[in-house]
């Protein structure tokens, strides 16, 4: 046997297969067969090795890595393959030794279990045979695991295990099988589903930036490409927290210890807007640290990914943020390395691509399989964190392939402590279109989508502009030009700059999206209106309903008419100006 960091090498292993958990060593420590020489297996841990030698036994279990899924995974904090970090903490205290082997779902707590089926019935794949009040917030639908089909001999209501029978079904052959609230799932096999569907309803982050220009949908695909500092995780810790879904799972790949610690001592506390209830209570949290074990940290996105397939097999809108990709394809990297597999571009193995974009074709709005008829979707948003902040890195190259929504995180605005430092030049949405279906109001929904249009011709003339400023000045630019910036920047500073902390701007709702944006592009158009009456440009933006349109994003969502009024101050202001020209 040989040990080279995370690889272990096995001699005598010819009965096993690709992909099987082992344990090694007298610790048992817990690793996975990734390549085959003849009877020689190469394996990797998902644990410190150190210590491991020649000469330790390796035990197949042959059975690939799988997640237990049932009641009792919302409010857990797991690692990347699935032990409970809380629950490992009581026992163990604040070090985890190696080859702790505590299961994912805790086996002593019981659950109300409440069937949806009766005697007799027949049943298959996906098919729904009752629920468990899993939280406040979450309803647990218990399935039928895939492979099973048959007729319910015996189900009962009562509290349960994960692991007590509450259900018998009988095959076709005679043969049955005991159905449990608990199935195993292998992480690295994506769950069936009957058919797709096209992803059309917009996830509602809250973001305006996001929201109004590169919305992402349920169901879609998003990248957070960035530099060091420009709030990748701050990002994903908004949307996490606001995102318009109804489970979250909230994967920390190979993050900073400090980072990590604050998704976890702020979860607990925080209060889900729409229900007033803990964020916990619709939320499962993976953490997998940067100093963590490289092998575990791969596993780590395979096994969130694989929860969250399973509530989106119940018909939940479930919302997956990874952060950060680049860590997990850094831990293949080293993992191939080991291997001695042939590096490709940047020492990255030739599957990196083929990888990435089979994670995220796990992301989709599905018809569920099993009865009754059910709609689920599963929307995935992935940090990236290239070396430098250089986009043409293999991992952002690879993963821009495949998703739909590409949020570019630009230095300068951090810098310039603009946040979310979501650069609108670069930035990309194929799920524009769908923005209109997110008001109730037609018309509405139209006019915004028409306003976002012209927003964003505003900011590309800005960018256009600020060249011919920077070489001859702003006084050679026509009062439109002039009018053109001012508007551009009221859209940069009032509407897309967003603070997290406040109360109130952490979060807007769709409605007030609305409100603001079309309060700006109607200063511009009554700006517009006023110098071709020949009012002066400087009169124009001296004017004192500026400083309401700039606190607009200050007001709450139940004083929204508040914005309105800004509109008709705007108007008589403007009528204002052109009376006292008309008296000169």
């Amino acid at each position: 046997m040989k040990v080279a960091g995370p690889v272990v090498v096995a001699e005598g292993m010819a009965g096993a297969r690709m992909y099987d958990v082992v344990h090694v060593g007298a610790l048992n420590l817990i690793g996975e067969i990734v390549e085959f020489r003849g009877d020689r297996a190469s394996i990797q841990v998902y644990e410190e090795t150190t210590g491991i030698g020649p000469g330790e036994p390796v035990e197949d279990t042959e059975a690939p890595l799988s997640v237990e899924l049932g009641p009792g995974l919302i409010e857990s904090i797991y690692d990347g393959i699935q032990r409970p970090l809380d629950a490992l903490v009581r026992a163990e205290g604040a070090f985890m030794s190696r080859g702790s082997a505590m299961p994912g779902l805790n086996r002593e707590k019981k659950w109300h279990f409440k069937p949806t089926v009766a005697t007799g019935t027949s049943v298959g794949p996906g098919d729904v045979i009752g629920e468990v009040q899993e939280s406040s917030l979450v309803l647990h639908k218990i399935m039928v695991p895939p492979g099973i089909r048959g007729t319910i001999q015996r189900i009962a209501a009562g509290d349960y295990t994960v692991e007590e029978t509450v259900a018998v079904c009988a095959a076709e052959d005679g043969t049955k099988q005991n159905l449990t609230l608990m199935q195993k799932w292998p992480v690295r096999n994506p769950r069936p589903i009957q058919r797709r569907l096209a992803p059309v309803n917009v996830l509602v982050s809250g973001q305006r930036v996001i929201d109004t220009f590169f919305p992402i949908t349920k169901g879609g695909t998003a990248c957070v490409p960035g530099p060091f500092g420009t709030g990748k995780t701050v990002v994903q810790h908004q949307l996490a927290k606001r995102v318009d879904a109804d489970i979250v799972v909230y994967v920390g790949c190979g993050e900073r210890g400090n980072e990590m610690t604050d998704v976890l001592t702020e979860f607990p506390e925080l209060k889900d807007p729409r229900s007033g209830e803990p964020l916990m209570r619709r939320s499962v949290l993976i953490a997998n640290t940067s100093n963590m074990p490289v092998a575990a940290r791969e596993a780590s996105v395979y096994t969130g990914i694989t929860i969250a397939e399973y509530f989106r097999d119940m018909g939940y809108v479930v919302a997956v943020m990874a952060d950060s990709t680049s860590r997990w394809a850094e831990a293949m990297r080293e993992i191939s390395t080991r291997l001695e597999e042939m590096p490709a571009e940047e020492g990255y193995p030739a599957y990196l691509a083929a990888r990435i974009a089979a994670f995220y074709e796990r992301a989709g709005r599905v018809q569920c399989t099993g009865k009754p008829d059910r709609e689920g979707g599963l929307s995935v948003i992935g940090a990236v964190s290239p070396p430098g902040g250089d986009l043409s890195d293999p991992v952002v190259q690879a993963t821009l392939h495949v998703v739909k929504v590409f949020w570019s995180l630009k230095g300068e605005l951090a810098y310039q402590r603009h946040f979310p430092a979501i650069d609108w030049l670069t930035s990309y949405s194929f799920y524009k279109q769908y923005l209109r279906g997110t008001f109730e109001d037609k018309d509405q929904g139209a006019e915004m989508e028409r306003m976002t249009v012209e927003a964003m011709s505003l900011l590309e003339q800005e960018a256009q502009l600020r060249e011919i400023v920077r070489l001859v000045g702003a006084e050679a630019l026509s009062p439109r030009d002039r009018l053109a910036l001012e508007t551009a920047r009221s859209i940069r500073e009032d509407y897309l700059h967003q603070n997290a902390f406040h109360a109130v701007d952490t979060y807007t709702s769709m409605v007030k999206q609305y409100e603001m944006l079309k309060t700006v592009l109607h200063f511009h158009h009554a700006g517009l209106a006023a110098i071709e009456a020949g009012v002066e440009t400087g009169e124009i933006f001296q004017l004192g309903v500026r400083e309401d349109v700039a606190r607009a994003k200050y007001i709450p969502q139940e004083e929204i008419d508040k914005i309105r009024q800004v509109r008709q101050k705007i108007d008589e202001q403007m009528r204002q100006l052109e009376a006292a020209l008309a008296a000169k």
